[in-house]
């Protein structure tokens, strides 16, 4: 295992970069944290180009049987790794995976404006759950691989296609699948509870203070929204499209 000192380390300065989005995708690779997310990735076939630790009992077993380039390094690179008060002493860089060409059948959550990273991975956890083959971050949200957003998957941005760009054009591939679009809006919408279950279909959901922008609403097939029955104002956008997301999928 190679003894890495000092945080001026090339290596080191290369993995440190990848907090920040421009160079996450000039360089194809994000940061994860804590054994939980590197069992995941390996599990699921991600590849894991290096290994920073504190301490080598951190590293967790299935790391070694695939050979991965581990680093022993002091508390002070693993702060200025991950930006957190109480990290968990293990860094991985992680490749970011390629585009799928082609959307087949199935259920889809696409993100409209979705600001939030923590909102963004508790989306693609939920979507994971729910049996989803796959999320798309329209432009204007958050970064997927943005530290708190990978932190909020759990693991599950190793489980499905994520995917980042223009909503406009993946809905048109899914159109051409036969997807059915749902929006998420009150005009012209039903009420989630008089939907019956659907086998495929993509929903659309927008941020809290603007919802899903009208040119998206007019390409959908159908728009739904969950009736308020107390007094707040509005559900969480996370809580929204679980509700959605289970009561829509069929079986």
């Amino acid at each position: 295992m190679e003894r890495i000192e000092s945080s001026k380390n090339q290596k080191v300065k290369d993995a440190k970069r990848l907090r920040y989005k421009k160079y996450r995708e000039r360089d194809e690779r994000f940061l994860i944290e804590g054994p939980h997310l590197i069992e995941e990735a390996l599990k699921s076939g991600r590849e894991i180009e290096r290994i920073f630790a504190d301490d080598p009992d951190k590293v967790p077993d299935v790391a070694g049987r695939y050979n991965i380039p581990t680093a022993l390094v002091n508390e002070q690179v693993i702060q200025e790794l991950t930006g957190v008060q109480n990290p968990q002493g293990l860094v991985a860089v992680c490749m970011i995976p390629s585009k799928p060409e082609k959307l087949v059948e199935g259920i889809y959550l696409l993100l409209d404006e979705i600001q939030d990273p923590g909102n963004v991975g508790t989306m693609i956890r939920t979507a994971d759950a729910a049996g989803a083959k796959g999320v798309i971050l329209g432009e204007g949200s958050a970064d997927v691989y943005n530290e708190k957003a990978v932190r909020a998957t759990q693991g599950s941005i190793f489980h499905i296609p994520v995917i980042q760009g223009p909503l406009e054009e993946w809905i048109d591939q899914l159109k051409e699948q036969g997807v059915p679009i749902l929006g998420t809006g009150i005009a012209e919408g039903t009420s989630h509870t008089a939907l019956a279950p659907l086998k495929s279909f993509a929903l659309i959901v927008g941020n809290e203070g603007g919802g899903v922008k009208p040119e998206l609403l007019e390409k959908t097939d159908q728009n739904v929204y969950i009736p308020i029955h107390g007094d707040a104002e509005s559900l969480n956008v996370s809580v929204a499209t679980g509700i959605l997301l289970y009561h829509l999928r069929k079986g």
